[in-house]
């Protein structure tokens, strides 16, 4: 039977600076000094034959978490009974902490979007996201932890702001946060919506932990492609987080044209020092 993850909810336990484990750079991760904790996306491994990296890893006791990427909570079909006993499969498989995921829309009659959508931020599709993620907590060994998205529009009909949405959420299903700073940032950009207000909306004591990543602009629009470094107002922003709470673990990703092991380290010296500077 599952574990109950509802009102109330301990604080998570202390995770540290971590990156995002990737196939292309495992022996990368390995060798990183400092690197506490690693994020796996889940739909990327199988729970019975978990990469030689990853069990190299737990091995030294370093926690792995488990990242879905396409359970879609944010839509109004239930989640996937096979995505769920997945994410069980792959926290059980890696003794994970808890299990992270999207506040997303991926999906409708069948048809999958290719991207991570937000949210209507109404109160009729906040009933119908709590409905999601208490089935998925259920269907979980342990916590689950929700994404903010980033976004490139958003729905007009939006009656709440994401930091307003998350706070309900949470005290309606005692729901987990993962905060990724460079995804506000890119709502700032891209839609005009403060990022440092969005902390101050944010119940930030159901903090699991935080995604720090690089982007690039086009065309006036901020892409969110963790193909880059980490660009310095998303630091500013992850400063103004930490003045505000002590997050359990702060973590880079990186998804593509990965640079040397040099260039990871600086990355993660930098975001390291952003956590104890004064906010800008």
């Amino acid at each position: 039977m599952a574990a109950d993850h509802r009102p109330e909810q301990a604080r998570m336990e202390r995770l540290g600076l971590g990156i995002g484990w990737r196939s292309e750079i495992d022996l990368t991760v390995e060798r990183l000094a400092g690197v506490e904790f690693v994020e796996v996306i889940a739909e990327n491994i199988r729970p019975t034959s978990l990469p030689t990296s990853l069990r190299v890893l737990r091995e030294r006791g370093l926690p792995v978490i488990p990242h879905g990427v396409s359970l879609g909570v944010g839509g109004a079909e239930p989640p996937s009974a096979a995505t769920l006993a997945h994410l069980a499969a792959c926290a059980q498989a890696l003794d994970a902490p808890l299990v992270s995921e999207h506040l997303a829309f991926v999906r409708a009659g069948g048809v999958e979007a290719g991207h991570l959508l937000p949210v209507p931020r109404t109160r009729d599709a906040l009933k119908v996201v709590a409905q999601n993620v208490r089935q998925a907590q259920d269907a979980l060994p342990v916590p689950l932890a929700l994404e903010n998205v980033a976004a490139i529009f958003g729905w007009p009909e939006d009656e709440l702001t994401d930091g307003q949405f998350l706070g309900e959420l949470v005290e309606l299903t005692g729901v987990h946060l993962l905060i990724d700073v460079a995804n506000l940032y890119t709502n700032q950009v891209n839609l005009g919506l403060p990022a440092v207000q969005a902390l101050d909306d944010l119940p930030l004591s159901q903090l699991a932990y935080v995604h720090v990543a690089g982007g690039e602009e086009h065309g006036g629009v901020w892409h969110d492609t963790h193909t880059a470094s980490v660009p310095e107002p998303v630091l500013d922003i992850l400063a103004a987080l930490c003045a505000r709470t002590d997050p359990p673990g702060v973590l880079l990703e990186w998804d593509d044209h990965y640079p040397s092991d040099d260039a990871l380290a600086a990355e993660l010296s930098r975001i390291r020092a952003a956590t104890t500077r004064p906010p800008t």
